[in-house]
């Protein structure tokens, strides 16, 4: 790949009418290729007929290699080059590159491009179990940056510039920070006063925006990372954009991160096989963007707010707005989140999302005790408009159907500011054991634990365990909480460092 180019050459003139990836899957069927090497299903003809009955022909049929298929060996038509050189312009950013492992893999390159084995990184300690494998796998030492507790809605939002720069202050040889705006429920941080801080500090900063790849094409949306100084930004345009599962994005822009170096990290952790379709629909979605996003777009934050003032009539439920944007709380809001409290019910956010699942078979984005979210796109239309509010009306009106959960052991505001005493990867990777729970106040813990979603560490290994966070996660449990990685699903044991 020739990293010297830029989708912002001066004078250059970006076609976005184009869609290399599917000009060429266009081209693909028009020449009448046969293949003799991957895929073996063989443009669908070796799949099980009951198998094709479910998902198509089409989807096999542009299910091509990019090399010898796509494009010669050689590359040499750039198709891929191109379709990045195309999404690069539409976002205000100097290269991006496409991940067909989703964000979980983008934010592991970007953050393996500023920091190696021993070197600190500052992070957001609200980051997803993604920041923390690349941790374990890197060997980097985090300098945890706490975001602030909102102590009446139980939540997070983002850290301030102010905490990052006193961060650097402390930890001046830290390469650098990752912050994670939009978080799972909508609430932004200060990108833009962040980055200030960072390069004041002359080191990058690398945003985790997973739920944010709608924002550069509205000027009514929170700021997109790019256009507010942001180093390296990493978008799943899966979530909120119109691309299939795996499908991300990371960006770069300065030159505090090296374009090679980058591309030689996502080379370390990513599949040599690239899926075609999660190229194709990255650049479809691109192309959309461009040409209709804006009114797309438009349409969608007016569908949010009616539904949020339907939601909003309905007694027993809270829908968070713009009053969280505050100093120590949100710097912006997406409104296309819409963050539902469902305590005033007297049930559970996990509860609660069950119900809607098995009575009105509406499946929800995210749930904690407190709450329930819901996420409107640009592929929603007046039918889902009208579903999740008459699902939501159902359950305010039959809650008394809905089994009380045991009360959750909350934590005190600064509680999970657990003492960090080893590496993740260290405490990861060394000798460990299994322990009954109760016994393992005081230990380091030698695994991830991160109620799911959103998929947020409670425990990362190398942390010290206190009772608190022990009593908060048994009782989660017990009212439905999801602890998917740990050793012991049932939490009745934890892993700790022997």
């Amino acid at each position: 790949m020739d990293l010297t180019q830029t989708a912002e050459t001066e004078g250059k003139h970006m076609d976005h009418t184009r869609v290399p990836m599917v000009e060429a899957l266009v081209d693909f069927r028009r020449r009448g290729d046969v293949a003799y090497g991957p895929p073996g299903h063989r443009k669908g003809r070796g799949v099980d007929p009951r198998l094709l009955e479910v998902l198509g022909k089409g989807l096999f049929a542009a299910d091509v290699l990019s090399l010898n298929g796509l494009d010669d060996r050689r590359q040499s038509n750039g198709i891929l080059e191109q379709a990045q050189d195309l999404m690069a312009d539409a976002v205000h950013a100097e290269h991006a590159f496409f991940s067909t492992c989703g964000s979980s893999l983008s934010v592991k390159s970007a953050m393996m491009s500023v920091a190696g084995p021993g070197e600190e990184l500052l992070v957001s300690r609200n980051a997803h179990k993604s920041v923390v494998s690349a941790l374990i796998i890197a060997g980097i030492r985090p300098v945890w940056v706490h975001p602030h507790a909102d102590e009446e809605l139980h939540l997070v939002h983002p850290p301030e510039p102010d905490d990052v720069r006193r961060a650097l202050a402390d930890h001046p040889r830290a390469k650098g920070m990752l912050l994670i705006t939009p978080t799972d429920w909508g609430t932004c941080a200060d990108i833009a006063g962040v980055a200030a801080v960072c390069h004041d500090a002359g080191v990058p900063l690398i945003v985790d925006e997973a739920w944010g790849a709608h924002l550069p094409f509205h000027e009514d949306l929170p700021t997109w990372g790019m256009d507010a100084g942001a180093d390296v930004v990493v978008t799943s345009v899966h979530k909120m954009g119109a691309a299939i599962e795996q499908s991300s994005v990371f960006h770069l822009q300065g030159d505090l991160v090296d374009p090679s170096v980058l591309k030689a990290r996502e080379d370390l952790l990513g599949t040599t096989s690239s899926s075609s379709l999660v190229y194709l629909t990255l650049d479809g979605w691109r192309r959309q963007m461009m040409e209709q996003g804006h009114e797309l777009l438009s349409a969608a934050m007016s569908r949010a707010d009616r539904i949020r003032r339907a939601v909003e009539k309905l007694e027993g439920l809270s829908v968070m707005g713009r009053e969280v944007v505050r100093p120590q709380g949100a710097f912006d809001l997406d409104p296309l989140v819409l963050t539902i409290d469902v305590r005033g019910l007297g049930i559970t956010g996990y509860s609660a999302t069950e119900w809607l699942r098995d009575t009105c078979h509406v499946d929800l984005s995210a749930a904690d005790t407190c709450r329930i979210s819901a996420r409107i796109t640009q592929g929603d239309d007046d039918r889902t408009e009208d579903v999740l509010v008459a699902a939501l009306d159902q359950l305010v009106a039959r809650s008394d159907e809905i089994d009380r959960a045991p009360e959750v052991a909350f934590p005190r505001p600064g509680a999970l500011e657990l003492e960090t005493v080893m590496r993740p990867r260290d405490a990861f990777f060394g000798p460990a054991e299994q322990v009954p729970t109760e016994q393992a106040v005081g230990r380091i813990v030698a695994e991830m634990i991160s109620p799911y979603p959103p998929g947020v560490p409670v425990l990362v290994p190398g942390e010290r365990i206190t009772a608190e966070v022990v009593e908060y996660l048994r009782t989660g449990k017990a009212a439905g909480m999801l602890i998917p990685d740990s050793a012991d699903p049932e939490f009745s044991t934890l892993r700790v460092v022997a």
